[in-house]
Order: C-alpha cells, then structure tokens, then sequence
C-alpha cells in the first residue's frame, strides 16, 4: 500500500523568499514564507512602519456578463448589485445550510465585470461553487489564480512608500483612494490593480499582477522601502495582527460549521435584496431563533495565553472553546476570539480559559482589541 504525498504549491516569489532567508510552511496547500528572521520584529514593523507580504496563495476569481450582478447576488450573501463600481465588499459564500464556504473580498471593476478573491485553501471550492451556481445567468466565472500574483504593502509608511513608485500624475490616485476601493495602477512600471484593503488593523495597499511581473515589483517595493522601516513580512506576524485587529480566519473562526450569525457577521448578510440567495432560508430562520453560540473577544487577566481548542470556562463548566489565541505583541496581554454560549456574550463578563488544566481569567471584551489612531 503506498501513501500519496502532495507536494505544497509555490508562489511566483519563492526563490525571492528563499533568498531573504524566510522559514516556510504549508499554509492552505502552498509553501509560503512563516518569517523572516523574527516574527516579533515583523509585527512591529506592520504596527509601526511597513511590512511586504506575498499573498499570492489567495484565489482571483472573475465573474462578468450583463448578469454578473445579480448572479453574485444569488451566489453570495451580501448585496454585490448595490456596490459601485470602483468600490470593494467583504461577503461569504454559503451552503445551503447556512454553513460558510468561505469569507471574501468583491471587487466592481465595471457594471458587469467583478473580481471574487477567496482564501488559498478555499479558492478551488469557491471557484467550483461560483461555476455551478452561474447555471442559468448571462455570465462567465473564470478562475485566474494560476496566473495571478498577489503583493501587499501594510503599515503606516504604505502611502508614502508607493507614492515613491507611481508618476506624479497617478498620486492623486493613490492619496485619494478610499478603504475598499480598488483602480488601475502603474507601479514601478508594473500595471496592477492596487486595492486599499488589507487583514491587519493598519491602512495598506494590495497589488494584483501577473505571474510574471510579480519579482520586478516585489523587488521595487522592498528597494523604496528599505528607508521607511519596511520589511518582508511572513504569515506568524500576519496572524498575529489580524487576530489584534478581530478579524476571523477560515479554518479558526469561520468554518461549514459556523453561520453569520454565530461569527457575528450578521450583517453581512442582505436579506433586502430580491435574489433568492443560496442560505437564504436557513439564514432566515437563524436570525429569527438566535445562535446558541457567539464569537467573542477575550482579553487576559493574567499572563497565560489561551490557544486554539481550548475550553472556556464558567464556574468551572465548559460554556465555550478558543478559535485564537496568543500574547498580543502591541497591547502587552493576552488575547483570544472564542466561541462561547450567547447568554456569556455581554461585554465585560469574566470567564476562565483551561490552560492545560489550570483556569486562567479572561473577560469579554468589544472587538477589536486594536485599532490604529488614524
């Protein structure tokens, strides 16, 4: 009997990683960077000057046709018809049960031409789902992961570093840009779609190109950097500051298992619009009756951190489990997003975690733990 083994995919940036020195590890099916050196220092740089990020694992997914707006609205559960073009929205793609597939970023590029980015793990399901769910509607699904990559520029210092590498007369563009918009942008004399989103809790910058440009611009962007604290950055600190920001994670927070309601991105969901949405019903019913159990966030009274899987705790009974968790690197005490029963969900109730054994304080506290001042 023999065990077939996958290799781990690899980004069009890996030898560039490999050469930085970067620890890999197999993230949704694809070798990617872990860190660099320290992912401590990584974090700072994101909180405090920049930090480069190879997203290129993610999915890019293309939905167009004179009916790709009303088809999003029926393969997705938010309101993809009302978006303006120009403009992005984070949805998720649901079954029939309500369950999430995935969590995702829309993009409007036209009236009739969207960009669906899904995670990497989730993206071949995303793809397959959008393509079974267009049966029916004038419009295409094309998936262009394969031949698309994916540079993020995140931190204070990330408006400034790409204004460096755009002509004078795009700045505008740039300064100008919007929290979830997306436009054309030449950068470094690369042509990208640069999107200002990002999964870090600091204003950043996204750049979609093809496979093959994506070295010349990596390399641009660390080069104009290197004088503003900017750094190549790995997925340790990336989780780090999306858990300090409260934002989910699929496979953590987000599952089959999980609906809206329960991650508390109920409203998210659009029951306004027309379009008989795949989830609609059981999502109907759930909001009427009320999950049993919500996502919070729990901030540490001592010193411990809870982590992944393990029990929270009310008078010693098990009212919850820990999707995340560590020390949080810029507010200096442990943090943690949990599922736990609704009745437990008020803001400043004390639970403990079981840290192997032993109860450790936490309290409930409003998400999220860390926003930026600007």
């Amino acid at each position: 009997m023999t065990t077939e083994t996958t290799t781990p995919r690899q980004t069009a940036l890996h030898a560039d990683h490999a050469r930085l020195g970067a620890s890999f590890t197999d993230f949704g099916g694809w070798d990617m960077p872990l860190k660099y050196g320290s992912e401590l220092a990584e974090h700072q740089a994101v909180r405090t000057a920049a930090g480069l990020f190879d997203l290129s694992h993610l999915g890019e997914v293309w939905v167009e046709g004179r009916e790709a707006a009303r088809f999003l609205n029926h393969a997705l559960v938010g309101n993809m018809a009302a978006m303006a073009v120009g403009k992005a929205k984070y949805s998720l793609i649901c079954n029939a049960d309500g369950g999430i597939i995935d969590d995702l970023i829309t993009y409007r590029r036209a009236e009739d031409r969207f960009l669906v980015v899904p995670n990497a793990g989730n993206a071949p399901a995303v793809a397959a789902a959008l393509a079974a769910r267009v049966a029916g509607f004038d419009a295409t699904v094309t998936d262009a992961s394969a031949e698309t990559s994916l540079v993020a520029v995140q931190g204070p210092a990330a408006e400034a570093i790409l204004l460096g590498l755009v002509a004078a007369e795009d700045a505008p563009r740039v300064s100008g840009m919007k929290y979830y918009a997306a436009d054309e942008v030449a950068v470094a004399g690369v042509d990208t779609l640069m999107a200002r989103t990002g999964y870090t809790g600091e204003d950043g910058f996204e750049l979609y190109v093809p496979n093959d440009r994506a070295a010349e611009l990596w390399g641009a962007l660390l080069e104009a950097g290197r004088g503003s604290g900017l750094v190549p950055a790995g997925l340790a600190c990336r989780d780090s500051l999306r858990l300090e920001a409260g934002m989910p994670l699929y496979g953590n927070e987000l599952s089959l298992e999980v609906t809206p309601f329960d991650a508390g991105l109920g409203s998210v969901v659009s029951f306004k619009k027309e379009e008989d949405f795949v989830g609609r019903a059981a999502l109907e019913a759930q909001k009427a009756a009320g999950p049993r159990r919500v996502l919070v966030g729990l901030k540490g009274l001592g010193r411990r951190a809870g982590r992944s899987h393990y029990p929270v705790l009310r008078d010693g009974a098990v009212v919850g489990e820990v999707t995340s968790g560590q020390p949080s690197p810029t507010l200096g005490y442990p943090v943690a997003l949990a599922y736990v029963d609704a009745a437990l969900a008020e803001t400043g109730t004390r639970l403990d975690v079981d840290l192997r054994g032993k109860p450790e304080p936490f309290e409930v506290v409003a998400l999220p733990f860390y926003k930026r001042q600007n």
